[in-house]
């Protein structure tokens, strides 16, 4: 598949994982509730995976393509042309979430962005006041566990491969319903980015933990599913 071809698809597929993830908790997250916003981030994932998988990979995420990248499974240069697809897509989704918001008399709260502590508690009954170092853990982790399901669905020996898109895009639910009440869940950094560019204040101040934490994670997962021979060379 051609270059082009695959950064159009991570473009669009991260702008609507951003759309209807972020736009169902600033339009519907009262409604829904954390359960709601969780199933919408998880139906994306799903759709984008069979939409657009079969292209680029459907990764909609900077933390995917680095854990990816980190595995062995695409090249440095590739990674950074599907780092700028999604970042460029986010940016565009959150932008038609905040013209929405604009054009009607809609309260977006802190807009679906990723914070912690005092900043984030004070969006909710529902949220926990965590510090920093509480933040930067849940994200790291939750990300590996993300990118440990991620590789080993993508897997050529995986049987049940066709599956795939449904299994990452329930483990994303999950990670969410952990994790919202903690920093609204980011484990992908082009979503953070895009939120806090229109959020602004400590959302944007706070950023560098949703794009450091993910990064982490995913690398980390990257190196250990290769110790876990999950890859054809380490059979070897």
């Amino acid at each position: 598949m051609k270059t082009g071809n695959k950064f159009f698809a991570e473009l669009l597929g991260t702008f609507v994982l951003v759309f209807g993830g972020c736009g169902t908790a600033v339009f519907a997250g009262r409604a829904f509730g954390f359960l709601g916003v969780s199933i919408a981030f998880g139906l994306t994932v799903v759709a984008m995976a069979y939409g657009v998988g079969h292209i680029s990979g459907a990764h909609l995420n900077p933390a995917v393509s680095f854990g990816v990248w980190a595995n062995g499974r695409m090249s440095f240069k590739d990674m950074l042309i599907y780092w700028v697809a999604q970042i460029i897509g986010a940016i565009c989704a959150a932008a038609l979430i905040y013209g929405i918001v604009k054009c009607g008399n809609i309260e977006p709260g802190n807009f679906a962005a990723n914070d912690f502590g005092a900043d984030l508690a004070k969006c909710g009954p529902n949220y926990w006041d965590i510090n920093m170092w509480g933040a930067l853990i849940i994200e790291a982790v939750l990300t590996f566990v993300f990118l440990i399901v991620i590789l080993g669905v993508t897997d050529d020996r995986h049987a049940n491969g066709k599956f795939g898109g449904l299994a990452i895009g329930l483990t994303l639910v999950l990670i969410h319903l952990i994790s919202i009440p903690l920093t609204n869940t980011s484990v992908n950094p082009a979503r953070s980015i895009s939120q806090a560019i229109f959020a602004g204040g400590s959302a944007l101040s706070h950023l560098w933990v949703f794009i450091v934490a993910p990064l982490v994670g995913a690398g980390l997962a990257g190196l250990a599913y290769k110790c876990l021979g999950g890859c054809k060379k380490c059979e070897k």
